[in-house]
């Protein structure tokens, strides 16, 4: 392959790259500042929007209140009522007001938003005091036509077994650990829990990473056979199965163990995000922890858990990523030099992905970290050490 067509190959791949960075740091504006970047910058006077026209069931709706006039806008403190005035659409249209004295947690009333300002008001202490039915939902300012619309629904069979078997021990798990350590400190129950729920995943993970370094192995031979029976796709099917079974490599060793770990690992995730407040997690309670006497302890080391921690989790998971994702490139490359490869322009186009997943992927952590509630920075932290070490011990040989 001559100089041009190598340059001009690496700067086609150089222009993709480029434009997936500027496609998603758009949509990174988009999504944190709408009122600059959205198709709302040009809306004004008062707007009420539900963020999710359609909420699943057992979650709860939250409102963006936006006020772009000149004056401030005063809201009424209302509790244990919302801010807003809610209604319940029938099937043929007509609307019934809905009140209560309830509510899951203490409603904290939203003073006022300045000209120019919005606010979310957050309606999961009505969580299952006005929201408990599937339908469809109307909300408004109090006294005026500003409303806005949504529908909750049933969740899924999927979703609702998924809960069954998953979301639901897993944050039992939580109030299990967590009641065991000092203050009910959510913290050290995130760890606790990560780690156990790591150990228990360490076999299937361990086979899936032994199956994909038995696969790059053997590789080169794939690689050769694909040259040497273009033109006969089943001669090639015949030679890679005798490739595999020479080399003990079974293609589902590396998926398998993968897919039974990753609802587990995903519900960990949402256990821990949504989890958090007990008040509001009471379809996913077992018997025994229906009426608790405490409540989680949020604080850890500094940081409530509960809210997104802006100033240290963000850059601490990036820079954890970057050394796990370097510390991975690392022991392929001796993989590599031990075989005695020699740098290709292949193996270039390789070590281009590679350095972009190396500093895409903890910058893409990263801006999560800045939405998600600090439980579950400090899960992928406690998640990302236990994984550097598991690789250490999986390729001892190997380094």
């Amino acid at each position: 392959m001559s100089i041009s067509k190598t340059r001009a190959g690496s700067f086609f791949q150089f222009a993709i790259i480029f434009l997936l960075v500027y496609m998603t740091t758009q949509m990174a504006f988009t999504y944190l500042f709408p009122d600059r970047y959205g198709p709302e910058k040009d809306m004004t006077g008062v707007t009420v929007q539900a963020m999710d026209k359609t909420v699943k069931g057992q979650h709860h709706p939250i409102l963006t209140v936006k006020n772009k006039t000149e004056e401030e806008l005063v809201l009424e403190d209302r509790c244990p009522m919302p801010p807003v005035d809610v209604w319940k659409v029938l099937e043929d249209g007509s609307k019934t007001p809905l009140t209560t004295e309830e509510t899951a947690l203490d409603c904290t009333a939203v003073a006022s938003i300045a000209a120019g300002e919005s606010a979310q008001i957050d309606l999961a202490p009505w969580k299952y005091s006005l929201f408990s039915e599937y339908g469809n939902y109307e909300v408004a300012l109090p006294d005026s036509e500003i409303a806005a619309q949504f529908s909750i629904y049933e969740a899924g069979m999927m979703t609702q077994i998924f809960r069954t078997f998953i979301t639901k021990p897993l944050l039992n798990a939580l109030i299990l650990v967590a009641s065991l350590v000092p203050g009910y400190n959510l913290g050290i129950a995130i760890i606790i829990v990560t780690i156990i729920v790591k150990l228990i995943l360490f076999v299937p993970t361990q086979h899936a990473m032994e199956g994909q370094r038995k696969m790059q192995a053997v590789q080169p031979k794939m690689d050769a056979l694909k040259s040497k029976y273009k033109d006969d796709p089943k001669k090639m099917q015949e030679e890679t199965m005798k490739i595999w079974k020479e080399n003990g490599v079974n293609p589902m060793q590396s998926c398998l163990p993968m897919l039974i770990q990753f609802p587990i690992l995903i519900g960990l995730f949402f256990t821990i995000r949504d989890g958090s407040v007990l008040a509001l997690s009471e379809h996913l309670l077992y018997g025994p922890y229906q009426n608790l006497s405490w409540d989680f302890g949020t604080q850890f080391l500094g940081m409530d858990l509960t809210v997104p921690n802006i100033m240290v989790m963000p850059i601490l998971l990036v820079v954890m990523q970057f050394l796990q994702m370097k510390l991975s490139f690392a022991i392929n490359k001796k993989k590599q030099e031990k075989q005695g490869k020699k740098k290709d322009e292949k193996m270039s186009q390789q070590e281009i992905q590679q350095k972009v997943m190396m500093y895409g992927l903890p910058l893409m952590i990263g801006f999560f970290a800045i939405q998600f509630p600090a439980a579950v920075s400090l899960y992928w932290a406690a998640s990302t050490v236990f994984a550097v070490f598991q690789q250490l011990y999986v390729n001892r040989k190997e380094l």
